[in-house]
């Protein structure tokens, strides 16, 4: 918990530090950008007021495009950039020799009398990193997980998978995800890609351009034990492979 703490109060110290230097930069140095981005946010609420029409979807994703350049022309922003491109590099870098294995656990809790008993995650939300199940025995719960960049694999054959329908979803930005699978569990993904690619079982669909799929075995609905893995990514490529 105190760990938690002081990355929260990291996060707030960076976060007011890029505020003000915004507001440093648009006082003293580029007054005139305060204009133009209260120009953008109009054209934001207005389209977002007017969505049901093609012409708000219109303003609204104008209005995005044009606070984008108006923040991007700034040196602030430019150099918030480069330090969290350099920030997710390092970490990415680091997480690669050093992959983060999450060993869950258990902590009874009592409310109002009835006993709860409380599952440590598999999988945490990560900005950057690689994440992986322990190469050895553990015990299984669903998988719903964000992250940002990095790989994330998840080996189901050191487990024990429930009688139904076990879940996994992982939504992320830039990265692979793969999830190895026992011969005897039916199978089906829904798998959502801006660029990438696919795999399950070998068979292949490759350059995923903003495209949406759905691939199960043939025995998904009348199985005792399946797996549904739904994933989605801007860029990156996921295989659901035997093993």
């Amino acid at each position: 918990m105190l760990d938690q703490r002081k990355k929260t109060d990291y996060v707030s110290w960076v976060l007011l530090v890029t505020l003000l230097l915004f507001a440093i930069e648009i006082s003293f140095f580029h007054p005139g950008v305060l204009f133009s981005l209260s120009i953008s946010v109009g054209v934001i609420y207005v389209g977002r007021k007017k969505w049901h029409r093609r012409k708000g979807k219109w303003l609204f994703w104008l209005g995005c495009l044009m606070l984008a350049i108006h923040v991007l022309t700034m040196m602030t922003a430019r150099f918030v950039i480069v330090a969290l491109l350099c920030y997710a590099i390092w970490q990415l870098f680091q997480s690669k020799r050093h992959p983060t294995v999450i060993r869950p656990t258990m902590a009874e809790t009592s409310y109002g009398g009835e006993e709860m008993v409380r599952r440590q995650p598999l999988f945490q939300n990560v900005w950057v990193g690689r994440q992986a199940t322990p190469e050895q025995a553990y015990e299984w719960n669903d998988v719903n997980i964000q992250t940002g960049i990095g790989d994330t694999v998840i080996d189901v054959s050191y487990t024990v998978l429930p009688k139904g329908e076990a879940v996994i979803i992982v939504r992320g930005l830039i990265g692979n995800i793969q999830v190895l699978v026992p011969y005897e569990i039916e199978t089906r993904l829904v798998h959502s890609a801006i660029f990438g690619a696919a795999s399950l079982f070998g068979k292949e669909q490759g350059r995923m351009f903003n495209e949406t799929l759905i691939y199960q075995t043939s025995s998904y609905d009348q199985a005792e034990q399946r797996l549904k893995i739904v994933t989605s990514t801007i860029i990156g490529n996921v295989e659901v492979k035997r093993v």
